[in-house]
């Protein structure tokens, strides 16, 4: 566990353990989150304790391998290089409200969405609290910026590296540190639902995404294995617990795919799926890979389909499609990188 994983009262039993006071915790707590820099050899703690911490401890630290940027608008999708040379990615948006960061929880993922480029190696590791940290922290010095909020939605499963995922959020919380509020942060997740229960108990009002995709089991089951063992039911009892306890309305997002999940008779199921809960329909077209070679819905058809929605009442709309020339399907960068490709259509600045 490197320190900047670690909260205050952790820092603070590894510097007792080397006979040093307590204020030297916070110390090394500024510098890691409030100057966020993992060259403790250059801090200005006593040489002493400098050198024990890094014979001793491990900081861990990310770089940012490559920056894909968008020519149409100031979307950035950014490869980050981990110590053990594994690559996650990230997306950084720019809103009028401020920025916002998309970023990685796992190396691969093991869930097995059939449409997902990040699963198709299955999972490599979790990442820890620090490397997600370091992803948010690295964007914010190289840009000069300050991300104002963070979607675990990049590649991996947040909720398949719970504990790891639980630390990362209240570090980023920390009124000690970035100090970033729980309603500025959102899990995007395909729907463990034991653990949706289990953030209750966290009392962290964060914002829950539940990856849906389709109105019902059969079709759900061919598209998400993990239906399999939460069905939509469950997912479903279990958001609405989380809403009735965080007065959050649940996001669901639902990856359109053409012919295939955009009938009346799917807009239908999903007015029953939702009865009930205080929630929103976020749409988004498919992007296919090449192992899912089902068609991208038109701007037309997606428009259609919204409107079914609406005319039932349904809370709607179509995620805007930030950095479409660049290469965009969760996974597929890391993918193409890994191969030696590139999407040919998008700036590369190192």
């Amino acid at each position: 566990m490197g320190l900047n994983g670690l909260y205050l009262n952790e820092i603070e039993e590894v510097v007792n353990k080397y006979g040093e006071q307590k204020y030297r915790a916070k110390q090394i707590f500024d510098f890691l989150h409030l100057q966020k820099r993992t060259d403790i050899e250059n801090s200005n703690l006593p040489q002493k304790l400098k050198i024990e911490l890094k014979e001793n401890e491990k900081i861990e630290d990310v770089k940012i391998l490559e920056e894909f940027s968008s020519k149409k608008d100031d979307t950035k999708k950014l490869l980050f290089e981990l110590e053990d040379s594994n690559i996650v990615e990230g997306v950084l948006m720019n809103y009028k409200h401020g920025y916002s960061q998309c970023i990685s929880t796992q190396v691969g993922c093991r869930m097995g969405c059939v449409f997902c480029a990040s699963t198709k190696e299955g999972l490599i590791r979790n990442l820890t609290a620090a490397e997600m940290l370091m992803q948010v922290y690295e964007v914010e010095k190289k840009y000069g910026i300050t991300v104002s909020n963070v979607i675990l939605m990049g590649s991996g499963e947040p909720l398949d590296n719970y504990d790891e995922v639980i630390k990362f959020l209240k570090l980023l919380h920390d009124e000690k540190g970035k100090n970033m509020s729980y309603r500025n942060m959102t899990i995007s997740t395909c729907g463990i639902a034991d653990k949706i229960y289990s953030l209750v108990d966290e009392n962290l009002p964060i914002t829950l995404a539940i990856s849906l995709h389709t109105t019902n089991n059969m079709s759900r089951d061919s598209l998400m294995p993990i239906n399999k063992k939460y069905n939509i039911e469950k997912v479903v009892e279990a958001c609405k617990y989380y809403s009735e306890n965080s007065k959050n309305r649940i996001t669901f997002e639902y990856t359109l795919i053409s012919g295939k999940n955009d009938s009346d008779k799917n807009a239908r199921e999903l007015k029953e799926v939702l009865r009930g809960l205080n929630s929103h329909i976020n749409l988004i077209p498919l992007n296919p890979i090449e192992e899912y070679s089902e068609e991208k819905p038109s701007h037309r058809e997606v428009e259609i389909f919204k409107k079914k929605l609406e005319g039932l009442l349904l809370n709607v709309t179509i995620r805007r499609e930030l950095g479409s020339d660049i290469n965009a399907a969760c996974g597929q960068l890391r993918r193409d990188y890994k191969r030696g490709g590139n999407s040919g259509v998008c700036s590369r600045n190192q």
